[in-house]
């Protein structure tokens, strides 16, 4: 992704409206429930992710919540909760996170912009940028360990070696 210029003149004190021009512009498929929550479709090579954006004006702060699609039987949970606390050391934004209730796997962030600030393009872009990175590039730690058994630290190192150059 890169960053899209628009207009400087933008103001809004709902930065769901600037998100929403943004999606736009990247042809991603969105849906605006109501004026304070949208919803994104981004696709990753991993898998599509289910984006929630919500905000609040009594602190004026955008949250947004990723879907991995997992769901995580009781058995495993252990386990991936130690991926998580592995994987969000790593993280310099942001945070892998579990609903207690059903076992769903999100990643997690917010902007604050409480004291007069607006949102940028590029701030928003950047927030959704680092949600798909994550997701993308820790997707298959979770895997390892629900699918493959792998012990958790061991899935983790999988997915922080990195390759350099070419064959």
């Amino acid at each position: 992704m890169t960053a899209i210029l628009m207009e400087a003149e933008y103001v809004d004190s709902n930065p769901l409206d600037l998100v929403e021009q943004v999606a736009d512009l990247r042809n991603w498929v969105c849906e605006r429930s109501h004026d304070q929550e949208l919803n994104l479709a981004l696709s990753g090579e991993w898998r599509d992710y289910h984006v929630s954006l919500n905000w609040r004006d009594d602190i004026s702060g955008l949250h947004m919540a990723c879907s991995l699609d997992l769901r995580v039987s009781p058995d495993k949970r252990g386990a991936v909760r130690e991926v998580m606390g592995l994987v969000n050391e790593q993280l310099w934004s942001g945070h892998f996170d579990m609903w207690l209730e059903d076992g769903t796997v999100l990643f997690r962030d917010s902007l604050l912009l409480c004291g007069g600030a607006t949102a940028t393009p590029e701030q928003c872009e950047t927030l959704l940028r680092l949600a798909l990175e994550a997701c993308e590039r820790f997707f298959p730690a979770f895997q390892y360990v629900i699918w493959a058994g792998k012990e958790p630290r061991e899935a983790v190192e999988a997915c922080l070696f990195e390759t350099h150059g070419t064959a």
